[in-house]
């Protein structure tokens, strides 16, 4: 059994998710009765949108009713996510979206976090990895302090303002013990351009993971130096994760299904468990894995609301050190 299914199946035995079929009719016999509106609020054919849908269409065959997942992209994800806040709370409507939830409200473009809606399922994390290009002399995460100490204000980590990486390095700076006054952040509008631009060496870091940056470690155009997540990665066993290098903390996105605030907790769970089921699917697990970069992780109820309170309250201490501009 791998990891991940033994992870999986852990979880599901500890919320007592065994039988969907016997679940449902005793706990909330007549949902679903129609069609389920997934809204993911970004553009279709990125690694949010795939696999959402992958797991979703694995999902409605345990639901017993359809997902439509529809797109509604917009003013930084907020669009879905607000369509589906103020939706009737009927498990009719349900948002797949990530950590975009509360970096939204820590930059101040919307009033609302993960406490505007219901929890339903973690289900899948893309784990973020701090790199350089090929030739430059740093060798590792726990290389960049001394890097920056040697070169004050004049080491330059590339970012999307108010994003991810953003608040990657704003972690990283804390937890490495590097001063902010002596890097330069440069902003740039897309991953695109941050690829280009650490080929280029305008730059002398980035935040990428397994599917942006995935070709150019295999190629050595670029150098992982060390892996946000409590452990390595089977694609890049020999690439050190922060953790062994002294440097605490993890960084993923992680992608997950919320529901409107006041959403019966019996749909919640019928939900939640077609999910983790649709997980179990060894195909599902292999696409997420070797197609997408990323690792399957299932976590559902209070578990799930753990790590949502422990993910906010990670970027809330980041977000003291970054100056937003709205």
């Amino acid at each position: 059994m791998t990891r991940s299914k033994l992870a999986l199946s852990t979880t599901l035995a500890a919320i007592g998710l065994t039988s969907s079929l016997a679940f449902v009719s005793t706990a909330h016999a007549d949902y679903p009765e129609q069609d389920i509106r997934l809204i993911i609020p970004y553009g279709p054919g990125g690694a949010t949108d795939i696999i959402f849908r992958l797991v979703s269409q694995e999902a409605e065959q345990h639901l017993g009713a359809s997902i439509v997942p529809v797109n509604m992209a917009g003013a930084g994800a907020t669009l879905g996510s607000r369509n589906v806040k103020d939706a009737t709370p009927d498990g009719y409507t349900l948002l797949g979206s990530h950590d975009t939830i509360a970096l939204s409200k820590l930059a101040g473009t919307v009033d609302y976090s993960y406490d505007a809606f219901e929890p339903i399922a973690l289900l899948t994390q893309t784990i973020n990895i701090a790199t350089t290009y090929e030739g430059h002399p740093v060798e590792s995460a726990a290389g960049i302090a001394d890097y920056v100490r040697e070169n004050p204000g004049q080491v330059r980590f590339s970012m999307i303002p108010s994003s991810t990486d953003h608040f990657f390095w704003a972690q990283f700076f804390q937890e490495a013990g590097i001063d902010m006054a002596d890097v330069r952040l440069v902003g740039y509008p897309d991953t695109g351009q941050q690829v280009s631009a650490l080929m280029a060496k305008e730059v002398d870091f980035a935040m990428f993971n397994l599917p942006s940056g995935g070709a150019f470690y295999e190629d050595g155009t670029f150098k992982p130096l060390g892996i946000a997540h409590p452990e390595r990665l089977d694609n890049m066993p020999d690439v050190a994760t922060l953790r062994e290098q002294g440097i605490e903390m993890d960084h993923s996105t992680s992608r997950g299904i919320f529901a409107p605030k006041g959403t019966p907790q019996e749909v919640v769970d019928a939900v939640a468990e077609a999910y983790g089921q649709a997980l179990e699917n060894e195909q599902v697990q292999s696409r997420i894995e070797n197609e997408f970069g990323s690792v399957v992780r299932f976590l559902a109820g209070d578990d799930y609301q753990a790590f949502l309170d422990e993910n906010e309250a990670a970027l809330s201490a980041a977000a003291e050190n970054i100056e937003f501009q709205n």
